[in-house]
């Protein structure tokens, strides 16, 4: 299988990207972002093809996205006024502010991967780390020294990639709020040098 790497993310793509990164990421973000329709509704209309790199096989079929965030933008970023388009305006603000628990400062923290996602059938192939490494370059290209990243502590098989990609443990966060709402009670901090 070919494999192409690109940072285009054609309007038809925007549904494909939106559902790899729910599945990816879904388990964490259901009790907030649920239900699953309005959930993808709202990642589609929030994405931004000017933050993230994709990968596609020949028939052009999405299978695997890197998404990153700087001062400058994120690729999965909106606000409230995106989350009461879709879930109204209570549903949209308490959402918000749940949300608002994992948002960090980014003009600290320089260049951070905001996703990283391989469809299953597409694991192993070496997808994951290719744009791990095409983010790192990119961090470059913008002028950063150095590329974080935010992996929770049960996703031991991730964090073992990221490490043999250079990735160092800087810190781990997390609290009981981030178990409740998103079932994860905390997260390394890794960072790569560049």
């Amino acid at each position: 299988m070919k494999v192409e790497y690109s940072r285009s993310l054609s309007p038809a793509d925007r549904r494909a990207a939106a559902a790899l990164y729910w599945l990816a990421f879904g388990s964490k973000l259901a009790r907030v972002m649920g239900p699953e329709a309005k959930a993808l509704d709202y990642i589609e209309q929030v994405l931004d093809p000017a933050h993230a790199l994709l990968a596609r096989d020949d028939a052009g079929t999405v299978l695997g996205l890197a998404g990153f965030r700087t001062a400058r933008g994120c690729f999965v970023g909106g606000g409230l006024a995106e989350l009461q388009m879709v879930y109204g305006r209570v549903g949209g603000f308490w959402r918000a502010a749940c949300l608002n628990i994992l948002a960090r400062d980014v003009a600290e923290q320089g260049f951070v991967v905001d996703g990283l996602a391989v469809r299953p059938e597409a694991r192993g192939k070496g997808i994951g780390s290719t744009l791990l490494e095409a983010l790192c370059l990119e961090a470059e290209a913008r002028g950063h020294d150095a590329v974080r990243l935010d992996v929770v502590e049960e996703n031991l098989r991730a964090r073992a990639l990221y490490e043999r990609l250079g990735f160092c443990v800087r810190a781990r966060r997390g609290s009981r709020l981030t178990r409740w709402l998103f079932d994860f009670g905390g997260f390394w901090v890794m960072v790569r040098e560049l």
